[in-house]
């Protein structure tokens, strides 16, 4: 059964968390992973690509010229794509590029993302912190008692509120709940930094 240590503000372990059989200490499966994190990033794409065709752009419908006799090219339309400032054709438009997967995936991906997390050593847990907090440096030090660096994704459920305050002017760090976070989340941050409540919560999600 593998176990979490779990940190005080100052950095020393004061305890482990039991992880039930079978959620952190199995291989990787990349499969679920990568099908959730194609689907945030799809989500994500803004779709305002957008081209006239030969009906929106502007210019008379009359015919250039008369079909024979004049020894050029016949044409039909000055909107033609085939003429400068003509229609485009098959081009971009607007358009919405979301889509679903099962919810079985979506919880596959976020326990098998904090799998990772745990067996690279980049998943700490931090003992809730009951008392307010009034300075960013004072939190900016419990960052450094941890010795996290990099992009850090923290979820502090249980926490003091003054935290998510105090946080805010911290480069490269993320404050989220734990109920809303997924496995995009997860992978896209170093490391990610859980309170025992907010680990628990997370145990409930991908049990």
């Amino acid at each position: 059964m593998a176990r979490l240590s779990v940190y005080n503000i100052e950095g020393k372990e004061t305890g482990t968390i039991e992880v039930p059989k079978g959620l952190f200490d199995t291989k990787v499966s990349t499969n679920v992973i990568q099908q959730a994190v194609l689907m945030y990033q799809a989500a994500e794409r803004q779709g305002n690509a957008s081209t006239k065709e030969r009906g929106s752009v502007s210019g008379s419908g009359k015919k250039p010229w008369k079909q024979k006799g004049t020894g050029r090219a016949r044409a039909g339309s000055i909107r033609s794509p085939l003429w400068t400032k003509g229609g485009v054709v098959f081009g971009p438009h607007p358009r919405d590029f979301s889509y679903t997967i099962p919810q079985k995936v979506k919880r596959a991906a976020l326990r098998e993302s904090l799998n990772a997390k745990f067996q690279y050593k980049d998943l700490l847990c931090l003992e809730d912190i009951k008392e307010a907090l009034n300075k960013t440096k004072e939190f900016a030090k419990i960052i450094g008692n941890l010795g996290l660096n990099g992009k850090v994704l923290a979820m502090l459920d249980g926490s003091d509120p003054s935290i998510e305050r105090v946080s805010r002017n911290l480069p490269f760090f993320t404050l989220m709940r734990a109920q809303d976070v997924n496995a995009y989340d997860v992978l896209r941050n170093k490391k990610i930094l859980v309170s025992k409540s907010a680990f628990m919560s997370l145990l409930n999600r991908i049990s």
